[in-house]
């Protein structure tokens, strides 16, 4: 069977009933939380919550060394990671779905990369581009199937968290040329590059990044729409896994 990863976040915590439950160590520390095991046709997907089974790890926190490693030990050739994010560009409004071709680190003291103590291999990987452009164009292709509108292409700001950004920041983000604001997708993004394994995203706007809406923003708003949103993930990602084929 072929296998793929599915990283999910903020709105995306459970997949459904597992067949079978990985509860794996890894050499870099504590993964977030077991890793379930779906079969959706000739697909073998594995679900790993990022922030962990009760949502308990802010993202500044979270093992990403250990999350890619276990997916990896389990043979998985792709990854596709949901993120929640805010919509800085004019057309990220809430609840409007995104499949990212690039990002800005703006991330400090996380371990970002596999090689970061004497005896570990030195990667210099090449990241031009970040996410993979063969599963991007699979899930675009998955959402127009399922008549499903996204956002193709844009840039996420990745700031450090877990409070939420100034006005000024986002400001600075904007300047910078990015699309949306999230705190999750570094290191983990360049972690599945050193480990071999295609990565892309599917991004969820949240909210209006700060300073941006009419409203401050509030987590009571963001879990609404996220909770409205995820239902048209969960349909594209089930289009997408119908007719996924090995990425390698």
């Amino acid at each position: 069977m072929n296998r793929l990863g599915l990283i999910g976040g903020t709105g995306l915590d459970h997949w459904g009933h597992a067949v079978h439950s990985h509860a794996l160590q890894s050499k870099y520390g504590q993964p977030s939380a077991t890793v379930a095991e779906f079969h959706v046709g000739n697909l073998c997907l594995y679900f790993l919550p990022r922030h962990g089974g009760q949502h308990q790890i802010p993202p500044h926190a979270v093992n990403y060394r250990a999350n890619i490693d276990v997916l990896r030990q389990l043979g998985v050739t792709g990854i596709v990671a949901v993120n929640a994010v805010g919509g800085i560009g004019s057309a990220h409004v809430p609840g409007s779905i995104v499949i990212p071709d690039q990002l800005i680190d703006y991330t400090w003291g996380r371990e970002h990369s596999f090689s970061l103590v004497d005896g570990d291999e030195l990667l210099h990987v090449e990241f031009a581009e970040p996410f993979d452009s063969r599963i991007r164009k699979d899930l675009l292709r998955s959402a127009n199937a399922a008549g499903i509108s996204v956002i193709e292409g844009g840039c996420i700001a990745v700031a450090q968290g877990p409070r939420l950004e100034t006005a000024a920041e986002i400001l600075r983000f904007k300047r910078d040329g990015c699309d949306m604001v999230g705190m999750t997708s570094m290191p983990e993004a360049a972690l599945a590059r050193e480990a071999g394994l295609a990565y892309a995203s599917l991004c969820v706007n949240a909210n209006r990044a700060a300073g941006l809406g009419n409203e401050p923003v509030s987590m009571e708003a963001i879990e609404e729409t996220l909770s409205i949103a995820m239902v048209k993930v969960r349909g594209l990602l089930a289009s997408f896994f119908e007719e996924f084929e090995d990425v390698i």
